[in-house]
């Protein structure tokens, strides 16, 4: 038997909030350890587990993806920002990392034996290759800590915005751990080898303002000015050209990781594909009218 979903638009009194569900649950879809909200033509995804400075198991990883997945299908949203959840119960934080309390997912994996750990990354790294095949803008909102795999989540991530109040570190080694989920790799890909040595045989924290000087946050915002300026942007982005976003993100994320002459091909290709969208027509339009575009997304 076939089971079909369909996702609605569920509008909440006296806001501009919109919450994605299934047509066969009666609230909205759940999640353990994330919320998502949709503001206008933006998403927002906050982490969820204040009790615990938002620390990632699988389950959080795995909701991150189908989230993503399922807001990519959805040609009225046009941007995302992740976050840690607002109502801090401790403190604020992003994610503090990983949760090594004890209390994260069920496994049956024997962390006695290296391959089974070797399965486990595996798992998490399927789940970060799922996010980075998110097609439009990911913004990652960091207010307060951004530890170990907090951090290497927002190496996922196109754009990074701090407060001021934010740190940045691997605290990894000072448990006799490796940050393996992209710490070691896309950081000194973004901030050069010696920085990101620097971060990670060291375990020290790092100010926001810092990560901003190094190139990893592209701008810190004073605290009280954080929520403000992050929906700002977002709805800033929000308003572009979604095909133009998707051409663009391939180039940056895969052409990067090539040759120059190759990287000039996916280039080429991309702008081919983005001369199809409507966007890029009434951009043109625009132009040649003297006024503002409006984007369609499409």
């Amino acid at each position: 038997m076939m089971h079909v979903i369909i996702f609605s638009i569920k509008t909440t009194k006296n806001t501009n909030v919109r919450y994605m569900t299934e047509e066969n649950n009666i609230e909205n879809k759940q999640f353990e350890d994330i919320l998502v909200e949709i503001k206008d033509n933006y998403a927002v995804i906050s982490l969820n587990r204040p009790d615990k400075l938002n620390a990632l198991r699988n389950t959080t990883n795995l909701e991150v993806a189908e989230a993503l997945e399922e807001i990519d299908q959805d040609p009225d949203i046009r941007c995302v920002l992740l976050r840690g959840t607002k109502n801090y119960t401790k403190k604020p934080a992003f994610s503090a990392g990983a949760d090594l309390t004890g209390s994260g997912t069920p496994s049956k994996l024997n962390r006695a034996l290296p391959y089974h750990n070797d399965i486990g990354a595996t798992k998490i790294h399927s789940y970060h290759h799922r996010i980075m095949d998110f097609s439009k803008p990911l913004i990652a909102a960091v207010d307060g800590f951004a530890l170990g795999g907090g951090v290497e989540l927002t190496l996922l991530c196109d754009l990074v915005f701090a407060s001021k109040r934010s740190v940045f570190g691997f605290p990894e080694i000072k448990r006799a751990i490796t940050p393996a989920m992209g710490g070691t790799i896309k950081m000194a890909q973004h901030i050069g080898l010696a920085r990101a040595r620097f971060m990670v045989f060291t375990g020290r924290h790092f100010s926001a303002e810092t990560m901003e000087k190094w190139g990893y946050v592209a701008q810190v915002f004073e605290d009280d000015k954080f929520e403000e300026q992050i929906h700002k942007i977002a709805s800033e982005i929000a308003n572009g050209p979604t095909t133009t976003f998707y051409a663009i993100k391939k180039c940056m994320t895969f052409g990067t990781q090539a040759p120059l002459q190759i990287g000039g091909v996916l280039e080429s290709m991309s702008s081919a594909i983005n001369s199809a969208s409507n966007d890029i027509r009434e951009g043109v339009m625009a132009f040649r009218e003297r006024r503002e575009p409006n984007f369609k997304g499409t």
